[in-house]
């Protein structure tokens, strides 16, 4: 097993990511979350570009609470800003974004391969992968209120 300072973001992140494209319906991105059993997933261009994240919260708190229906709206509505880090970082790199951000999952890009979405960094895959004290020092600084 690799030591923390040798880690990069490809050795701890969830390999095979799918995205639902921007002209998608939010309807099919829960459709997506639902048969992968996530809670979160990809938005993704024509150009097969990350273009933002869109969460199951985002869908019934965003649409559904507001009175807009999922089948009408499109995912690239909801794309806002987006973070992301390269497949190469270092692992302490991708948790200071993430801990910076306070963001949960992080999506990790292969900027030499054509800046292709290649996986997700999540909690399990840093629990997973990185030592209790700084899983410990992650969950404190992300979810700081």
């Amino acid at each position: 097993m690799a030591t923390t300072e040798s880690m990069r973001a490809r050795d701890v992140m969830h390999q095979g990511t799918q995205c639902v494209g921007e002209n998608e319906t939010l309807l099919d991105a829960a459709r997506m979350m639902r048969d992968l059993d996530v809670g979160c997933i990809p938005i993704c261009g024509e150009d097969n570009r990350l273009k933002g994240m869109i969460t199951d919260r985002d869908i019934a708190v965003r649409c559904v609470a507001e009175g807009m229906s999922p089948g009408s709206v499109r995912a690239g509505a909801f794309a806002g800003q987006l973070f992301w880090t390269d497949a190469d970082a270092s692992i302490t790199e991708a948790l200071e974004m993430m801990e910076t951000h306070q963001i949960k999952r992080l999506p990790v890009i292969d900027v030499r391969d054509g800046h292709r979405l290649i996986g997700m960094i999540s909690e399990a895959n840093l629990a997973r992968n990185i030592p209790d004290a700084m899983m410990a020092e992650f969950v404190e600084r992300v979810y700081a209120v």
